[in-house]
């Protein structure tokens, strides 16, 4: 049993805290408010990539009594059913108007108390580091009752507004290899990074889905890291990383995507069964992770620069693939069942690769009668005509900035 002193405890520490520390840069994604009335807003997305502080925002900005709770306290860890009795004894002595629930898909029958305070007329907006988690249990109790958002490490726009820069070459450059993790970019210390991934790896995956193969996990993680922007078949890894099922590694990287530390991007097909044979294209939730985890004498430029345009394009579309026919191009954004646009990656465009990278895009603008193509490069800019349409060639920086 959690005493109510110690859920005030909890409450007081932070509200001591919010009331004297800076709450950061304002996101670019910001809490639907409009909706907040008749329903819950959850928010999902990596640890450390600034949930918390959005809601730190939202409560400096409320005009009606607020009340903040992060369910991964240490002292909240033993959270029962029965303890939710003294959390509405704590919010009837604050009367609070607004609930901000962090991390609070770990709890017991969550998804009921949070229906109950809907259905009492509280404002509610939730986080939650598992996207799996979250949507089935919405999906079971709260129907129709709830607007779901993500939340990513900072993007390029972010980066620039943290850092005073202005967009650039250079500043771009800093991005690639630095990624988004707020924490990281004020302090530069690389074994944060380190320790996230392994915070993700042990409370995300190794603890909630009760892993014990633990050692043959972490070799796939650490092989997944190693190569963004290739494809992976997980019955060709298997041996490599002593797992005998096929289906093991599946639901792995299932794990991977729902703590959103790996996306498995889909090759587009019109045939559900060819998309689910096909190999993924694994991506990393941010490019400074992956950098800073990879072998750096190995590190491809060109494949981290593929990894930020995904992640890029993953902020504002859920529903990415890649094309392969003759040729390949990287990205097919889909909206409503529709190929809309198509992007291909190169780190620079030269004689030796021209052809290629065109070819890949031209066949994917074919295939789906578009007549607009981007390559986005690190630093050159070009139009070029062919007899299916125009593909543009951008840098990032300057795509990024003009895609938002």
């Amino acid at each position: 049993m959690i005493l109510q002193q110690t859920i005030e405890q909890v409450i007081q520490e932070w509200h001591d805290r919010i009331s004297t520390d800076e709450t950061g840069i304002v996101r670019e994604k910001t809490i639907p408010l409009d909706s907040i009335a008749s329903h819950a807003t959850v928010i999902s997305g990596i640890r450390r990539c600034g949930k918390s502080t959005l809601l730190a925002q939202l409560y400096r900005q409320l005009s009606e009594p607020a009340l903040y709770i992060n369910f991964e306290h240490p002292l909240l860890m033993d959270f029962a059913t029965n303890d939710y009795a003294r959390l509405d004894n704590v919010i009837a002595k604050y009367n609070a108007q607004w609930l901000l629930f962090d991390e609070i898909q770990s709890l017991p029958n969550w998804e009921v108390y949070v229906r109950q305070k809907l259905d009492n007329h509280h404002k509610i907006v939730i986080t939650g580091s598992n996207a799996s988690l979250l949507s089935r249990e919405l999906g079971t109790h709260l129907t129709g009752r709830h607007i779901q958002m993500e939340l990513f490490p900072f993007s390029y726009i972010e980066f620039l507004k943290l850092k005073f820069q202005t967009a650039s070459y250079e500043s771009f450059h800093e991005y690639l290899f630095a990624g988004g993790f707020p924490e990281y970019l004020k302090t530069g210390d690389i074994q944060q990074l380190s320790t996230l991934f392994q915070d993700i790896l042990y409370r995300d995956i190794i603890v909630r889905y009760s892993i014990k193969e633990v050692s043959s996990l972490q070799r796939l993680a650490n092989f997944l890291m190693q190569n963004v922007g290739n494809k992976f078949s997980a019955s060709k890894i298997k041996q490599a990383i002593s797992v005998n099922a096929t289906n093991t590694v599946l639901n792995w990287c299932n794990y991977f995507a729902n703590s959103y530390l790996f996306s498995f991007v889909e090759k587009y097909s019109y045939s559900v069964r060819s998309q689910m044979v096909s190999p993924k294209k694994i991506y990393a939730a941010d490019t400074g992770l992956a950098y800073s985890l990879s072998t750096h004498s190995m590190t491809d430029e060109g494949h981290l620069l593929e990894n930020l345009v995904y992640i890029a394009l993953r902020n504002q579309y859920p529903h990415i693939c890649y094309f392969e026919g003759k040729g390949e191009c990287d990205f097919v954004v889909v909206e409503k069942g529709t190929p809309t646009q198509l992007l291909q990656v190169c780190a620079e465009l030269n004689p030796d690769n021209l052809h290629r990278e065109t070819a890949g895009i031209e066949e994917a603008m074919r295939t789906f009668s578009i007549h607009n193509g981007l390559i986005i490069t690190e630093n050159q800019t070009d139009t070029i005509q062919t007899d299916i349409g125009t593909i543009e060639v951008l840098p990032f920086w300057k795509w990024n900035i003009g895609n938002l």
